[in-house]
C-alpha cells in the first residue's frame, strides 16, 4: 500500500505537507543525465550568459538574489537601477515592491537572470546557493538539448526489453522528443500514435509510479495499451484504475489511471502521493482554469519529474486556451496571462491570438511542442489504417435492457418445445436484442469520442446498426448536424445527407452497416464504427465508402469495442485481436470455411449467454 506512518488516509488535511516542508523542491536532473548522456559539453552550444565565465576580480555587485520559497519565486533586491531595469525588461516582476523584483521559478527565468546579472552582477544568498547552483545547471542542460536538436532530430529506438511495438521513424522522433523534454505537448493529429510514443518513453524513462489522465471514455483503452505495450523487468505492469471523488488508499501500482473528472475530489491529498510521471491525455480538457480539476491538475504537474500532454488538436487561435493549457504543462512558460494577452494577442485581456504560427513556431524551437499532421508523414502510413478502441459502457444500462432478453435464454435452452426453424429464428432475435443492448450501453461513450474526432476537424462516417442506438447519435451529437442515411429515409433524402457531406455543409455522416453499398464519400478523414456486424466482408465495404478513387489520405478507422456485451464474440469473428490490426479484413474472398464460421456466431452468442444464466432459473 502506498502509505506513510505520519498520516491518516481518514483524516484530509493529513494528505498534505508538513509546513516545515519546503515549498521549493528541485525535480530530479533528468535533463541534466540526458545532456550527459549525449556528450552535450561543448560551452560553444551554450548562449554566452549560461557560459561558466569566471568573475572578474573584486567586481561590484548591485544586490542580492534570493529564494522565496513561500511565495515560490527569485527575488532581486538592489539598487534602484537593477530592479528598475528589471521592471522595465520583465513585465512580470512590475507588481514587485519598490526596491525589489520578482522572478518566478520556471527554468527560462533562470536564463534571464543569468543575462541580466552579466550587466548587473548580485550576490546570491549563501541559504540559497545551492538551489540557484542546481537550476541554472538544469537550464545550462535544456539548452544544450535544445541546440543539439537544433542539428538533429535525434530518432532512437525504445529498449526491447521493456517496449514491446514497434515504432515508424516518425513515432521513433517523437519518442526522442518526450525523452529529451520533461515538460512537453506533443500534438500529432489523430490517428499517428501518440498513446504508443507516451508509452515508450515511460518504458524508457522508467520513473515510477506514472499517472495517466484520459478522458472518461479512454480509461480502459488505455489500461489495455499499457497491458499490451509496457513491461517492467520483464513483466506485466500493476496498473490501477482510480474510482470514485473520495480519496482512499491505493494498493501498489506501477501505472495509475485517473479520469479528469475525478481530479477535483482527489485535490487535497494530491501533494502526499508519489507520482513521478505525469500524462495528460487530451490535455485540451484543461483548457480552462478557474475550476477545481484545473486546480488539482496543475498542483499534480507541480509535483511531478515528467509531465506529457497529448493532444491531437493543439488550439492556436483562442490565447486564453492555449495558455492555459501550456501553463499546466509548464509554469509561467508563456508568462503571466496579462503579459500574454498583451504581447501576443490582438490587445489586453484579448483571448485572440494575433500570430498564431509564430506562437506555434516558438513553441517547437523551445522544445515544448512536436506536431506532425497526416500530410507530414504520409509517406510512411498504410493507405487505411485500423484501429480497436476500448470504450467504456453503461453496465447498469446493458442489464436492464437484457432483463426481457432472459425468459427468451430459457426457452432457448429447452428445445423440446420448439421446432428447429422456431429456435433459429429465437436464436437470431436474442442475438439482435443482446447486440442492441450493447450498442445503446456504449452510445454515450462512442458520441464522446466521435465528439473529439469532430472538434479535431476530422470529417466522420460513423457507422452503427440499430435504429435505436442511432436516435442516441442524433440526440447527442444533434450541434454537429449530422446526416442520416440508416434505411429509414427515401432515396432522395439519402442523396440529400450525402450531399451535404461532400459539400462540407456537415463533418458528420450516420450510417447503417447494411445501407452502405453504392456510396461515394471519399471526401471522409476517418470511418468509426459504433456497432459491429459478423461479416468482415459489411465492414470493408463500408470502409471503402471512404477508401475509392480520390482518397489521397491515409484513411483511419476505428472500431469502437466494449468491455462487456456482445463486442468480444463479434471481435472474434472479425479478427480483431489486437487493438492495433494488419489483417485486411475482407479484402480477399472468404473460405467457405469462414462463411460456415461466420453463420455460426449467432448461436455461439446465445450459448455465451446461456452460461450466464444462474441455475436457480432453469
Amino acid at each position: 500500500m502506498i502509505s506513510d506512518p505520519s498520516f491518516s488516509w481518514e483524516d484530509p488535511e493529513a494528505f498534505l505537507l508538513p509546513e516545515s516542508a519546503p515549498a521549493v523542491s528541485v525535480r530530479a536532473p533528468d535533463t541534466e543525465k540526458m545532456a550527459s548522456h549525449l556528450s552535450l559539453e561543448d560551452e560553444r552550444l551554450l548562449p554566452p550568459y549560461l557560459r561558466e565565465n569566471e568573475p572578474a576580480p573584486q567586481q561590484h555587485t548591485y544586490g542580492t538574489l534570493s529564494l522565496n520559497r513561500k511565495s515560490r519565486c527569485w527575488v532581486v533586491k538592489g539598487d534602484p537601477s537593477v530592479t528598475e531595469m528589471c521592471k522595465r525588461l520583465f513585465p512580470g516582476s512590475v507588481g514587485s515592491k519598490r526596491g525589489e523584483a520578482r522572478f518566478s521559478l520556471h527554468r527560462r527565468s533562470i536564463e534571464d537572470l543569468c543575462w541580466l546579472m552579466m550587466r548587473f552582477p548580485l550576490t546570491v544568498r549563501m541559504a540559497d546557493l545551492t538551489v540557484w547552483n542546481e537550476a541554472v545547471a538544469k537550464a545550462r542542460a535544456h539548452a544544450k538539448i535544445l541546440a543539439v536538436r537544433e542539428q538533429s532530430a535525434l530518432p532512437s529506438t525504445p529498449s526491447k526489453s521493456d517496449f514491446c511495438g514497434e515504432l515508424m521513424d516518425f513515432q521513433k522522433e517523437g519518442f526522442s522528443f518526450l525523452l529529451l523534454h520533461d515538460r512537453c505537448l506533443l500534438a500529432d493529429e489523430m490517428g499517428l500514435g501518440k498513446t504508443v510514443q507516451a508509452i515508450a518513453c515511460i518504458a524508457e524513462v522508467k520513473s515510477f509510479p506514472v499517472l495517466v489522465v484520459p478522458p472518461p471514455h479512454l480509461v480502459l483503452n488505455w489500461e489495455h495499451e499499457l497491458l499490451r505495450f509496457l513491461r517492467i523487468h520483464g513483466t506485466t505492469p500493476r496498473i490501477h484504475i482510480i474510482h470514485g471523488l473520495a480519496p482512499y488508499p491505493l494498493p501498489e501500482a506501477d501505472v495509475y489511471i485517473m479520469h479528469y473528472l475525478l481530479l477535483r475530489g482527489w485535490k487535497k491529498v494530491i501533494p502526499a502521493l508519489p507520482f513521478r510521471v505525469l500524462i495528460l491525455d487530451e490535455v485540451q480538457e484543461l483548457r480552462h482554469s478557474g475550476t477545481e480539476k484545473y486546480s488539482a491538475a496543475s498542483l499534480l504537474s507541480d509535483h511531478c519529474d515528467r509531465v506529457i500532454g497529448l493532444s491531437g488538436t493543439p488550439i492556436y487561435n483562442e490565447g486564453g486556451e492555449i495558455w492555459n493549457v501550456i501553463n499546466i504543462l509548464d509554469f509561467q512558460f508563456l508568462g503571466s496571462w496579462e503579459s500574454f494577452s498583451r504581447e501576443w494577442c490582438t490587445g489586453y485581456g484579448n483571448r485572440i491570438v494575433a500570430k498564431p504560427d509564430i506562437l506555434g513556431s516558438y513553441l517547437k524551437r523551445e522544445g515544448l511542442m512536436l506536431r506532425r499532421t497526416k500530410a507530414d508523414v504520409l509517406s510512411e502510413l498504410p493507405p487505411k489504417r485500423r484501429l480497436v478502441q476500448t470504450l467504456d459502457w453503461n453496465d447498469a444500462m446493458y442489464r436492464k435492457l437484457m432483463e426481457p432478453v432472459i425468459p427468451l435464454l430459457y426457452q432457448w435452452k429447452n428445445p423440446s418445445e420448439l421446432t428447429a426453424g422456431q429456435r433459429s429464428l429465437l436464436e437470431q432475435s436474442i442475438s439482435q436484442q443482446a447486440r442492441q443492448a450493447t450498442g445503446i450501453a456504449k452510445a454515450p461513450f462512442v458520441c464522446q469520442f466521435v465528439r473529439a474526432m469532430l472538434e479535431g476537424g476530422e470529417r466522420v462516417l460513423l457507422f452503427a446498426h440499430h435504429h435505436a442506438v442511432f436516435d442516441l447519435y442524433m440526440k447527442e451529437l444533434a450541434a454537429y448536424h449530422p446526416g442520416m442515411i440508416t434505411g429509414r429515409e427515401t432515396i432522395q433524402e439519402k442523396a440529400a445527407a450525402a450531399d451535404r457531406f461532400l459539400q462540407d455543409q456537415t463533418r458528420l455522416l450516420c450510417i447503417s452497416l447494411r445501407s452502405a453499398s453504392g456510396l461515394n464519400l471519399q471526401h471522409a478523414t476517418c470511418v468509426v464504427f459504433g456497432e459491429l456486424d459478423w461479416s468482415p466482408a459489411v465492414h470493408a465495404q463500408a470502409e471503402d465508402r471512404a477508401h475509392r478513387i480520390g482518397q489521397t489520405d491515409s484513411l483511419l478507422c476505428y472500431y469502437l469495442v466494449s468491455p462487456g456485451g456482445s463486442d468480444a464474440l463479434m471481435q472474434e469473428a472479425l479478427g480483431l485481436k489486437v487493438s492495433q490490426f494488419i489483417s485486411l479484413m475482407g479484402d480477399v474472398p472468404l473460405s467457405q470455411e469462414q462463411v460456415m464460421e461466420n453463420a455460426s456466431y449467432a448461436r455461439r452468442h446465445v450459448q455465451e449467454l446461456i452460461s450466464m444464466l444462474p441455475e436457480s432459473g432453469s
